[in-house]
């Protein structure tokens, strides 16, 4: 597995303390959301207390599985609430994005590789919830079909058929390979200046033929109530938002989102808008525009001095 070992002790809060970070991971990729990431980890704070009371962890011959195995269990629960919510979402549903804070650059490069996109938690949406729960401890965190058939109370066979039909899912519809950051950095800032410019000429260099935008403010905001697609159909979209809104009282500040570069709009300290591209393999063109401004998304990201 990937996860690095927690530190040693007995106490039940420094062991939950000390998984927490992983245990977030893994929810918010199943999820797909922080305030229900942090509901369940606090969900999983109560029946960890509960069961190892207040002194001690010693019972428990693994409290790293324990752990999981009851973050895991609580976020396929609450995979049923985040479904009835969907129902009745204004527009596209995107993930809320995780946005790091300015000034984090040297991030722990384990965490960065068990990173997840904005744009494979979309395609993360489409699998049922056991197919994403396999794949997320499979495929992103290293856990074996035999750990997560203990996690789900599944057999090991059942995980592994669980397994193929996400991978098939998956790799039908994210390319396998990506393009180097560096290229996708230059991408994402030739199309950041070409859409808050309304630059036509530069958004039909940078936009693929299929390009889909994809506009999420749940209803708070003006937006497309469905995905565009198609370059021409994308660039009267983006240009006329830019004319519309144009970049008076907004500030950019680039920021990595969920592992990737990406853009962050700010009016004064809030934030207004994130804005996350997603490439084609060769990383020359930009295949989809993620753009996130549901204000009860951007709760978690925050202005720095290194923004003013």
């Amino acid at each position: 597995m990937s996860d690095r070992p927690a530190p040693e002790t007995h106490d039940a809060t420094d062991v939950f303390v000390g998984h927490r970070e992983l245990l977030f991971g893994i929810v918010y990729t199943m999820l797909g959301s922080v305030a229900d990431t942090d509901d369940v980890l606090q969900e999983t704070w109560l029946s960890w207390s509960a069961r190892t009371g207040a002194e001690t962890a010693d019972r428990i011959a693994s409290p790293r599985a324990y752990l999981v195995r009851i973050a895991v269990n609580h976020a396929l629960a609450r995979r049923a609430a985040i479904s009835r919510r969907r129902e009745t979402y204004v527009g596209p549903w995107l993930p809320e994005p995780l946005v790091e804070d300015a000034g984090t650059a040297d991030v722990d490069p384990v965490l960065r590789e068990e990173s997840v996109s904005l744009a494979m938690l979309v395609v993360l949406e489409s699998l049922t919830p056991l197919e994403r729960a396999v794949f997320v401890l499979n495929e992103v965190f290293g856990y074996a079909h035999t750990e997560i058939a203990e996690i789900i109370d599944r057999s090991p066979a059942a995980v592994r058929q669980l397994a193929r039909r996400a991978r098939a899912h998956v790799r039908a519809r994210r390319p396998r390979y990506r393009a180097h950051p560096r290229v996708r950095r230059e991408a994402t800032e030739r199309f950041v200046r070409a859409a808050l410019g309304g630059d036509i000429a530069a958004l039909m260099e940078v936009l693929a033929p299929d390009v889909t935008v994809w506009t999420d403010n749940g209803g708070n905001r003006r937006a497309g109530l469905r995905p565009v697609h198609g370059r021409d159909k994308a660039v009267r979209l983006l240009t006329g938002y830019a004319a519309r809104r144009g970049t008076q009282g907004l500030d950019l500040s680039y920021r990595r989102v969920n592992g990737d570069d990406a853009a962050v709009l700010f009016q004064g300290d809030s934030p207004y808008a994130v804005m996350v591209m997603d490439l084609t393999p060769e990383g020359d063109r930009v295949s989809d525009v993620y753009i996130v401004s549901n204000p009860d998304k951007l709760t978690h990201v925050h202005r720095d001095d290194e923004d003013m």
